[in-house]
């Protein structure tokens, strides 16, 4: 397993040894003794599954408080991946990286606790998987705007099909300070 270090500080991405042959690969997308010495302390306790068609675009998004921290991959097509520091306080508040994620490269990014994801579809579909470290909390879920200028993600397509959820999500500047994770040293 590789792990690649990001230009946000904890976010990485894991590339795990794919072994093929004629009739196929096989690959282990998580070995917690691996993880861990890799930095990666995550108890996982929630797995999601999506499918969305070509130009979707789902982010970006975050829950506060009851953070989670997310693992994430695609099991088929190609999705161009985004994590946003969003931690007040925090030396790279408001940045971005993004990763491209495939069925073919295998690719895992590792999300911790206090940043914003959201990810677009560049295939004609993909299947896309998360695996989290808090369950799912309805009244702490939210959004921050998909193209906040401020932010300036620099999304390969210019006309996403996005949800209302995402169309109405506020600029992070606009977001109360109480709504947003602390950076913790």
């Amino acid at each position: 397993m590789k792990v690649i270090q990001t230009s946000l500080p904890g976010v990485l991405i894991v590339e795990p040894q794919v072994f093929k042959d004629p009739r196929g690969y096989f690959y282990e997308s998580y070995n917690e003794a691996k993880y861990i010495k890799a930095g990666i302390r995550a108890n996982f306790v929630q797995t999601n599954v999506s499918q969305s068609a070509k130009g979707v675009l789902r982010g970006l998004h975050y829950q506060w408080p009851n953070p989670q921290g997310k693992l994430v991959s695609v099991l088929e097509g190609e999705v161009y991946d985004v994590a946003v520091d969003i931690r007040r306080g925090s030396p790279t508040f408001g940045q971005w990286m993004s990763a491209m994620l495939t069925a073919d490269n295998h690719r895992h990014l590792w999300i911790p606790e206090g940043f914003a994801h959201g990810f677009c579809v560049l295939s004609e579909r993909a299947t896309f998987t998360y695996q989290c470290t808090t369950l799912y909390d309805g009244a702490a879920d939210a959004a921050i705007c998909w193209n906040d200028a401020q932010i300036g993600v620099d999304w390969p397509i210019s006309q996403p099909l996005i949800s209302d959820k995402d169309a109405k999500a506020p600029l992070l500047a606009n977001v109360p300070l109480d709504r947003l994770p602390t950076f913790n040293t």
